[in-house]
C-alpha cells in the first residue's frame, strides 16, 4: 500500500478510531473527565504486569501520575465492529516516567473492546501484554 492509499472506514470505524485517539491523548495528559466520558462504569482495564483496575482505580491511576506517560505511539491498528462492540488491537509505545520509577519506555501489544452506549463508543475493556 502505498503512502497516500487510504482505507474505507465505516462511521462506526472512524467513530471507534477518533475515540481511541482521544483515549491515548489523554494518557499522555491525563483529564478526570475526559478519561469518565471515555470509559464504561464497568471498565476493566488490564495492564501488562497482571493488575486489573476498574474504572475509578484506573483514571485515579492515570491522573496521579501511577502511571505517567512521556509520549504514547499506537501503530498497526486494526478496528473490528460487530453489533454495537468494536475490538480494537495495536501496538503501543511510550516512554514512561510513573511515580516512583525512573525513565523508561514500553512496548506492548493492547487489546480494546469499545461499547456503543448512547449513541457513543465507551471503553468497556483493555488487555496489555508485554513484547
Amino acid at each position: 500500500m502505498s503512502a497516500g492509499s487510504v482505507i474505507a472506514q465505516s462511521a462506526d470505524e472512524k467513530a471507534v478510531a477518533e475515540a481511541v485517539e482521544k483515549f491515548r491523548k489523554t494518557m499522555v495528559d491525563p483529564d478526570q473527565a475526559t478519561f469518565e466520558e471515555l470509559t464504561s462504569a464497568a471498565l476493566t482495564y488490564g495492564h501488562s504486569n497482571g493488575l486489573v483496575e476498574d474504572q475509578k482505580t484506573c483514571i485515579a491511576s492515570m491522573v496521579t501520575g501511577k502511571y505517567n506517560f512521556n509520549s504514547l505511539e499506537l501503530t498497526e491498528q486494526t478496528i473490528r465492529i460487530v453489533d454495537k462492540t468494536a475490538i480494537v488491537r495495536h501496538t503501543f509505545f511510550a516512554h514512561t516516567h510513573d511515580a516512583g520509577k525512573e525513565p523508561g519506555t514500553v512496548k506492548l501489544k493492547v487489546l480494546m473492546v469499545w461499547q456503543k452506549e448512547n449513541g457513543k463508543w465507551v471503553l468497556l475493556a483493555r488487555q496489555a501484554v508485554r513484547i
